[in-house]
């Protein structure tokens, strides 16, 4: 964990120093791996700086509050819903820093959503899965890493043996892409215990 925040004091440090270009950073990795309490602490460090931040997150997403950014550990920062990506530049004209969460439910555009954004001097931290339950790449995910600044991969902890996780295994059944939920539907899995599981 130490070595994960020098990695982002530095992606921090890095981002103020060029606030006038913008820039743009994802925190990607499996569920339960800490990417939106990173989320939160630099949103966090961003308002101590006095700067005007915006958080977004999908519609979709309505697991803990309607318009709030909650974190597992129940960590929260007021956010703006977005039915689409289009509504984030809509609501973020006046933000100095605008922070993204569950980015991979949104559309394809939501690369140029944050292209605009940073093109425009602003600061854009972008929070997300990088696989969905099947372990391919989740919709816009790999595109917004691609153009990033900086990109951090967290992990969880498998709940099988203990090592690094990197999958989110679905418990619940069914093949639709998008189920929303916790340790009720997913449980984050290593590679090896993550083939086991779906060989049943």
């Amino acid at each position: 964990m130490e070595h994960g925040h020098v990695h982002d004091d530095f992606a921090d440090n890095v981002a103020y120093q060029n606030m006038k270009q913008g820039s743009i950073e994802v925190i990607t990795g499996s569920m339960f791996s800490g990417k939106t309490e990173e989320l939160l602490r630099r949103l966090r460090r961003a308002r101590f700086a006095k700067l005007n931040i915006k958080l977004f997150k999908p519609s979709i997403d309505n697991r803990y509050s309607t318009n709030q950014v909650v974190s597992h550990d129940a960590n929260a920062i007021d956010a703006t819903l977005a039915d689409c990506a289009t509504d984030i530049l809509n609501h973020a004209a006046d933000a100095d820093v605008v922070g993204i969460d569950e980015a991979q439910f949104f559309k394809a555009d939501i690369v140029d959503v944050c292209k605009a954004l940073a093109e425009n001097g602003c600061r854009v931290i972008i929070a997300g899965l990088d696989m969905d339950f099947m372990g391919k790449p989740f919709g816009p995910m790999p595109q917004l890493m691609a153009i990033a600044n900086d990109v951090l991969k967290v992990h969880a902890i498998c709940v099988q043996c203990g090592s690094l996780a990197q999958f989110s295994h679905r418990t619940s059944g069914g093949r639709g892409l998008v189920v929303i939920g916790e340790t009720n539907h997913y449980e984050p899995l290593c590679r090896r215990c993550y083939a086991i599981a779906l060989k049943g």
